[in-house]
């Protein structure tokens, strides 16, 4: 197995594909990458920007480039020695026409080879639902749509297809014979009965009437095109077949204002295996499985051989080949079993390196019974950042918040409150369905008898509703203690939130328990493991939606803190719990992944390290924010007697300001637009005065137009006066925080992953503004001009580099540093134990220190903190004159010799180090024993 010793993000989009990647290997190799860590680059939905979308995983994107510049990309990558780590996406496809996969599907319903491919309602165990597949992908209510003349019949080579907008969706074979029967009799009086190609359209018709039902997949298949070619011949060949076919579209089609003009078509919709919806229908009716609540994300049944041999066998083939190293996995919760997928996938991949995007919890933990290597690493991210967020100041930013906002707010009760939202305005119809399964198993026991639909659909909600975690993961196999101490707390929180559903709640228990009785036979308890899986399945959407994509844009506390996988109700980490945390990787996932920005995140990691200064200022950003409010008082607008934006999400955009406002001025003008689009997209994820189910064109209109008078110097100078000077000292010592976060993630236990662009500042907003295009000829540059004086002048380096921090090559410099000293010593950081150092003296509080030990050699990592209290602005924190006596001790048995590999200087140490030594060039350190 390759372990990368870093790995590169790079986000493929049609206007960066392989020819792009492969002129940046080299560049990457250079700054000391292991790995290029690729997004998907399977085939996707036409001009997607993030290839998640996929409409077929057998074939690479053919926007992102040819077969052979694939192959050009990865051996320039091998020739520089570096592996590739490839993101996959095992749950879903887009639901789109260019989904060959699912278009079979909605044009030959069961008869189709590709029916068992997608999580369906006809694919539901010991359930008989055989109602048409929901198509909600509207912009409007079907009636509306269909008399608008949106919805379009049209006719070419391939068939007879309903046009919507972009959207080409295939008719069953049957709805020909409508079709073709329409006005036949006139085509009879202009062509003549005895005409050879009359008599090929009545053979044809014949043909169609009499398609035995035996016939099914590939020979129906092939039945079908034999028909299709025949009647593409006759409309090619014939002038007046042409005509015909040509006023029969033109019938179905009808005319806008003339509603009666539409019942062909609209009969003929009726007839298919699908259902054209309005796209909220899907909120409330739901027949096929989402990504989240993504209606064009549909889900695979992953868990049948078939289809995980026939969507993984180019990634297998891949491996095989040596091209791809290592697998990162999407969304492994969303699988029906994802215990039962990765056996599978060790079995087709070997021995490769694998992670997983996991979420978890702060207190939770990975199963270790995963055959793989760890996480993704959104678990370090917000641990690292923690660290960094002074959690004395929790009380003090609880009370200038709910001052602001004019009301208190309790993190707990509103995840209570968004999750019960989202189940009612986007589960609604995921819920039916698990309660329609619930009501099968239960009306077939005594105690079960009496239970309504209402009931058991009230009780699954109120359980999914107080779920702490993302999900359990129980299998036909068994129960493990953590899910089942798990189950057991979220049923006794259910109960006593929801008195009156005790029977349904203990019911539920039982089955998540799986404490079956001994009178079950082998079918019903196959059909509790299926409800059981199955709503594993939907406790991590709820999760998604309620907290990361609702409450993280409602609770505004501190905005560092809403983070992927994050915790805000949870201020801060204290060193010793970031300690034991790596402790603990070390012992159990010391491959996995350490990130500090991915495409997922909801700011960039240099925006968190920022906004966390908040805690160590706490006096003056109640001071400056009531400052700046009641100078753009005048800016917002009043509707009905409330002020747009409201005093939450005016908070917000303060916040987004101070953390994400660029160094360079040339950025200012891009600035107000991306933070437009910013705030239109976080008030709608809020779902408070707007959303994208009911979106308020006033409130949000009021929003932009704030943003744009407060950040226009000619309306907002006095705002902009009294802004700048606080975001500027937030700016100077976030620099320092983010210095201190690049140095953890580097050295820590785990393999440091880097997101696109971030070995430079990185201020970047959620998606799609953290996929905006990177300077890499920039970064090339400088990194080349940095290497050359590294030989030269090291020292007179890092003065230039801390005279001009906010251009951010001193960040580079660090990256590629860390990265040279991995290399270097790279068994020491992938296996060397992690000890905690104990830092003393009067200035201990602002260390976070720790030696990696394997053997004879050691390193220790010295990263400060918490600046704010001891230097002034524009000062660096470097030496005894502001370290005083902070010292460490070594670690027992440690070498005299060090080495800063920073700054290439060497030290003498005995037991003792000061820390003013260590940081007497360079705000971090990185000291190797015995180094040459």
């Amino acid at each position: 197995m390759r372990i990368p010793r870093a790995t590169y993000r790079i986000q493929f989009t049609p206007q960066f594909g392989f020819d792009n990647a492969k002129a940046i290997a080299g560049y990457l190799a250079d700054l000391g990458i292991s790995d290029l860590y690729a997004s998907p680059i399977f085939k996707a939905r036409s001009g997607s920007t993030h290839g998640y979308d996929i409409v077929d995983p057998t074939q690479l994107n053919p926007e992102l480039g040819t077969n052979e510049s694939f192959d050009a990309l990865i051996s320039e990558i091998q020739s520089q020695g570096m592996g590739w780590l490839q993101d996959i996406v095992p749950n879903h496809m887009a639901y789109t026409s260019q989904n060959d996969y699912l278009m079979d599907v909605l044009e030959h319903g069961p008869d189709s080879s590709y029916t068992d491919y997608f999580d369906l309602s006809w694919n539901v165990p010991f359930g008989d639902r055989q109602e048409r597949i929901l198509a909600p992908l509207l912009g409007d209510f079907y009636g509306v749509s269909l008399e608008n003349g949106d919805i379009q019949l049209q006719y070419e080579q391939n068939g007879l297809t309903v046009n919507y907008y972009s959207l080409k969706l295939p008719l069953r074979l049957e709805s020909y014979t409508k079709f073709i029967i329409h006005n036949l009799g006139k085509l009879t009086r202009t062509l003549g009965r005895n005409h050879p190609d009359f008599i090929k359209l009545l053979g044809i018709l014949y043909i169609l009437k009499n398609v035995p039902s035996e016939v099914a997949g590939k020979q129906r298949q092939d039945q079908i095109a034999f028909i299709k070619g025949l009647v593409w011949e006759l409309y090619t060949t014939n002038e007046l077949i042409h005509e015909f076919i040509d006023e029969n579209l033109k019938a179905f089609n009808g005319e806008p204002g003339n509603s009666e003009s539409f019942n062909l078509l609209d009969d003929l919709l009726k007839d298919q295996f699908y259902r054209l919806a309005f796209w909220k229908v899907g909120a409330e009716e739901m027949n096929y499985r989402r990504f989240f609540t993504v209606n064009e994300l549909i889900s695979l049944k992953i868990e049948e051989v078939r289809v995980f041999n026939n969507t993984h066998s180019l990634i297998q083939k891949l491996v095989e080949e040596g091209k791809f190293t290592g697998l990162r996995i999407d969304h492994i919760d969303g699988l029906y079993n994802p215990i039962q997928y990765l056996e599978r996938l060790l079995e087709k991949m070997g021995d490769v390196y694998i992670t997983v995007e996991k979420i978890l919890e702060v207190t939770e933990d990975l199963p270790e019974n995963w055959l793989i290597q760890g996480t993704s690493g959104y678990d370090f991210l917000n641990y690292v950042n923690g660290v960094f967020c002074e959690t004395d100041a929790e009380s003090w930013l609880d009370k200038i918040y709910h001052a602001f906002i004019s009301t208190k707010v309790n993190y707990t009760s509103l995840v209570r409150e968004k999750k019960q939202l989202i189940l009612e305005k986007n589960l609604a119809g995921d819920i039916d369905n698990l309660a329609i399964l619930l009501k099968n198993i239960s009306s077939k026991y005594r105690y079960g008898n009496d239970f309504t639909i209402n009931g058991l659909k009230r009780a699954i909600a109120e359980v999914l509703t107080v779920f702490p975690i993302y999900r359990t993961y129980i299998t036909p196999e068994g129960i493990g203690e953590s899910d089942r101490a798990t189950i057991q707390e979220v049923i006794r929180q259910a109960k006593e939130q929801t008195p009156l559903l005790q029977h349904e709640l203990t019911f539920i228990e039982k089955l998540m328990l799986l404490e079956f009785d001994n009178s079950l036979s082998q079918t019903e308890r196959e059909q509790w493991i299926y409800f059981v899986l199955r709503m594993q399945q939907y406790s991590g959407p709820l999760m998604a939606k309620g907290v990361e994509d609702t409450t993280l844009y409602v609770y505004n506390r501190l905005l560092s803190l809403n983070e992927v996988g994050g915790n805000p109700g949870h201020f801060g980490i204290s060193v010793a719990d970031f300690h034991s945390f790596n402790q603990k990787h070390q012992a159990t996932w010391p491959h996995t992944m350490n990130a500090t920005a991915t495409h997922d995140t909801k700011r960039g990691e240099d925006v968190r390290t920022r906004l966390n200064l908040l805690s160590e200022l706490p006096e003056e950003w109640e001071e400056q924010v009531n400052i700046w409010s009641h100078y753009n008082q005048g800016h917002r607008k009043v509707r009905n007697g409330f002020a747009m934006p409201d005093r939450n999400d005016e908070y917000f955009l303060y916040q987004t300001l101070v953390g994400a406002f660029p160094f360079a001025e040339h950025e200012h003008a891009s600035f107000v637009e991306r933070v437009k689009e910013y705030m239109i997209k976080a008030i709608r994820e809020a779902k408070v005065h707007t959303a994208w189910l009911r979106p308020d064109s006033e409130y949000e209109e009021a929003c932009t137009s704030f943003v744009e008078k407060v950040l226009n110097p000619s309306i907002s100078g006095q705002f902009l006066e009294a802004f700048y000077p606080l975001q500027q000292k937030i700016a100077y010592y976030g620099m320092f925080n983010s210095l201190s976060q690049t140095l953890l993630k580097a050295t820590v236990s785990g393999v440091p992953d880097f997101y696109q662009g971030t070995e430079l500042w990185e201020f970047s907003l959620v998606d799609p503004d953290n996929r905006r295009p990177v300077d890499f000829d920039q970064r090339r540059g400088y990194l080349s001009s940095i290497k050359e004086q590294i030989k030269t002048d090291i020292l007179g380096l890092i003065q230039d580099l801390l005279k001009h921090k906010t251009d951010g090559r001193i960040k580079l410099f660090l990256t590629a540093q860390l990265l040279k000293a991995r290399t270097d010593y790279l068994s020491l950081f992938q296996d060397g134990d992690y000890l905690p150092l104990e830092i003393q003296g009067t200035h201990a509080n602002h260390i976070i220190a720790f030696a990696r030990q394997l053997g004879n050699q050691t390193a220790i990592a010295i990263a400060p903190r918490f600046l704010t209290r001891l230097i002034q602005l524009g000062e660096d924190p470097l030496g005894e004159s502001v370290w005083e006596d902070t010292h460490l001790q070594l670690p027992a048995g440690s070498s005299s010799s060090w080495k800063n590999v920073l700054t290439q200087q060497s030290l003498e140490i005995k037991e003792t180090l000061s820390i003013g030594s260590a940081l007497t060039h360079f705000p971090v350190a990185l000291l190797v024993s015995g180094a040459e």
